[in-house]
């Protein structure tokens, strides 16, 4: 039976518009913007800063085609990448599991709070800190609002923070190797500098941005606030309240009628949404990232002992320290582990909402709708990868950087299958006037490329 058609809703406000790229900002506030981009500024200077602003804008186009399939349809690029290819549920599962399940942002996190308050082996708070953030995901409302109320809470008190550090600490020359460094002009080398690893560059790369796919959470994300066709959907937010009740869940989207109006609505949202993921996403994250490789530089860059994992952000704590004043060096040290636990925190919801809502679609089989309990269903992902963490730990490899590489360059590998999945899709199941311009699919296909180059380049270098 063919679905009834439903309007294509009109553009909102602006100001009712901004949530979601704050989400997926965040989310990568832990890994590449707060620990490895610094960490190789600090080992090889500002010369590599045009990789951190190359990631953003690569990942700024691949979010707006996540986004542009969820704007159209309603639903989630999972939904629609499950109705093209019967494996690709399990294959979201599988990438997000391992890519994910790896504990380095809380192991850094950790092992940051162990330094300020003494504790020597920061295993045991790791432990202590995956526990509770399944406690709080257990017990908690884990919906879209308080996730977004939470990120603009740290962003906004985070950065400010580190802005002001930089523009105490920063003389005019620094900033003048940060420009420089932009566009690929570092201290005795242009854009790649001696020494400097190949598998620890391609995960800053991948992690400029959120990484891996968790940038497809932003089609979950843009749904669940209301964008475009996601007005129509089912939100995911009350599906965690009874895990003892199978629930009628619905994933697909709605159908419109293509027509002058819709065609004009679609334009007069897709110039909002892109503003609002330039704004958010790509100005915000640039400026987080350079004011924190920056930061890198003047407190930590030429000591012996940044190689030594994350070492060098306990460096930049002590040198803030020295030059300003302990509780101040303190402080720093307490806002990164903070801004650390929350992203793991984000991170850890929202790769149990992948995994549970690609498994729901593997078990409904392709219908659009049918009961399944998805809170347990979510649950269970939850504590697996807490599980999964602890196993790690007791075994000890708790090394952060260690396992933040290894999943940054997993992750790096998925994003070139998600992209080259949700472009095709786009170009298979959009109506003409609303897929990407020529222009946008050219940029698109680059990027594709560019990851496969990299990711096979960093497999041969490791392999061979």
């Amino acid at each position: 039976m063919t679905q009834p058609l439903k309007e294509f809703p009109p553009v909102i406000s602006f100001k009712k518009i901004l949530g979601p790229s704050f989400i997926i900002l965040a989310l990568g506030l832990g890994s590449g913007e707060v620990i490895l981009w610094p960490y190789l500024v600090s080992n090889f200077g500002l010369g590599i800063a045009w990789g951190a602003v190359l990631g953003i804008t690569c990942q700024y186009f691949i979010n707006m085609e996540i986004e542009r399939y969820a704007l159209v349809k309603g639903e989630s690029v999972f939904v629609g990448m499950h109705k093209l290819w019967r494996w690709a549920a399990g294959w979201f599962i599988a990438s997000t599991f391992i890519g994910f399940g790896l504990p380095g942002i809380i192991a850094a996190s950790a092992q940051v709070l162990a330094f300020v308050f003494g504790i020597a082996d920061f295993k045991w708070l790791a432990i202590i800190f995956l526990m509770t953030i399944g406690v709080i995901l257990s017990v908690g409302k884990t919906v879209y609002g308080v996730m977004e109320a939470v990120t603009k809470i740290i962003i906004f008190l985070g950065i400010p923070f580190i802005l002001i550090l930089t523009f105490i600490l920063a003389r005019g020359a620094d900033w003048g190797m940060l420009a420089q460094g932009i566009v690929g002009l570092g201290e005795g080398f242009s854009f790649w500098p001696a020494g400097m690893s190949l598998a620890v560059w391609l995960g800053a790369f991948a992690y400029a941005g959120a990484g891996g796919n968790l940038n497809l959470t932003q089609s979950i994300y843009i749904r669940e606030k209301g964008y475009g066709m996601g007005h129509h959907a089912q939100k995911i937010a009350g599906l965690f309240r009874d895990i003892r009740e199978h629930q009628t869940v619905k994933l697909t989207g709605e159908d419109f009628k293509v027509d002058a109006v819709s065609i004009s609505r679609f334009r007069a949202w897709w110039r909002k949404i892109n503003l609002e993921h330039f704004l958010v996403f790509w100005f915000l994250g640039v400026l987080a990232m350079c004011l924190l490789m920056l930061l890198a530089y003047v407190t930590a860059f030429g000591n012996p002992t940044n190689a030594q994992g994350i070492q060098f952000v306990i460096n930049e704590g002590l040198a803030i320290g020295s030059r300003l004043a302990p509780g101040i060096g303190a402080l720093f040290l307490f806002v990164v582990s903070i801004m650390l636990f929350q992203t793991q925190l984000g991170v850890m919801d929202s790769t149990s909402r992948i995994m549970a809502e690609n498994l729901a679609l593997w078990k409904l089989g392709g219908r659009p709708s049918g009961k399944i309990n998805l809170s347990k269903i979510y649950f269970y992902f939850v504590w697996a990868q807490i599980a999964f963490g602890i196993m790690l730990f007791l075994f000890n490899i708790y090394e952060p950087k260690f396992l933040i590489v290894l999943g940054a360059v997993i992750n790096a590998c998925a994003m070139a299958v998600h992209i080259a999945l949700v472009n095709w899709m786009n170009h298979k199941t959009l109506p003409s006037q609303f897929q990407a311009r020529l222009w946008r699919k050219i940029i698109i296909v680059i990027i594709f490329f560019v990851f496969v180059f990299f990711g096979g380049l960093t497999l041969f270098d490791k392999l061979f």
